[in-house]
């Protein structure tokens, strides 16, 4: 519960950091002020150049910063649409990074660990392996404590008891990742439905004016396209978070089916399990 919710809080720091400073650049030049020099004695004006007059009857237009165009463009898109997308964004995230931090902490030196169970086994210390896979995090280790534990019932016993709780296991890794489908496929369908409200207020706007130039239905169809394009964004971040999850899953589960075989080879080695 304290991983989901140091999670989520490093999600909405990420997501909120950009408005705030954006706030910040807002609060900074409203603060400036400006220092008016002691006059000069006043000089005739020299006769301005072609060049100048051009450049001040076509000055360069001033270039926008990413925060400022983001957020106008929220606000173009409409805050109810909008905000229903980078709400899916948020907890998406929130699932995403829970679920990394999850399946980091749970793998380890796979190989180390295997090394110091033989080594206990060796000694016919099924105890003191016991007590090792207690106090080493990670799927493998459980795994591997509830096949010790069945040592005194035969092989079949702990074969079939590493199977279960191996899939136990997976079904835990996979938790979470329901949800983060679900923020995937939901955020294009929210994008895809302010799509549809866009262009019904384009053909309100001209049935309003009886006339259907540019100018009439250009205001509907920007916001059917915003709206599209936030959503089908979310969904691209969402997915490749998505991937990264399952492809580590994936790894740890081939480990996992890896481990449990060894841990079976190595009891029959040391014959710490009767056949």
């Amino acid at each position: 519960m304290k991983r989901k919710l140091i999670a989520i809080l490093l999600a909405l720091t990420i997501l909120t950091s950009p408005v705030l400073t954006m706030a910040q650049d807002g609060g900074d030049d409203g603060a400036k002020t400006t220092t008016t020099a002691a006059p000069k004695p006043a000089k005739k004006p020299a006769k301005p150049s072609k060049a100048a007059k051009a450049a001040k009857a076509d000055p360069e237009p001033v270039e926008e910063s990413s925060h400022t165009v983001i957020k106008n463009k929220f606000i173009e898109g409409g805050p109810g649409f909008m905000g229903l997308v980078l709400v899916c964004l948020i907890l998406g995230l929130a699932v995403a990074i829970e679920r990394i931090i999850t399946l980091f902490m749970a793998s380890g030196n796979s190989e180390a660990f295997k090394d110091d169970i033989e080594a206990y086994l060796k000694n016919k210390d099924v105890e003191g392996a016991k007590e090792l896979c207690r106090n080493t995090p990670g799927p493998i280790a459980s795994i591997y404590y509830q096949g010790l534990d069945r040592t005194e019932e035969g092989l079949q016993v702990v074969e079939g008891t590493v199977a279960s709780y191996g899939s136990v296991q997976v079904s835990k890794l996979e938790s979470g990742l329901v949800w983060l489908s679900l923020f995937i496929s939901l955020a294009p369908m929210l994008g895809f439905l302010g799509t549809v409200i866009g262009m019904i207020k384009a053909f309100d706007d001209i049935q309003a004016q009886g006339d259907i130039s540019p100018t009439v239905v250009a205001g509907g169809i920007k916001i059917a396209l915003i709206t599209t394009v936030a959503g089908l964004i979310v969904a691209i971040i969402l997915q490749i978070f998505y991937n990264f999850i399952t492809s580590k899953i994936d790894s740890m589960v081939g480990d996992m089916e890896n481990s449990s075989i060894d841990l079976v080879d190595m009891m029959l080695k040391n014959k710490v399990v009767g056949k």
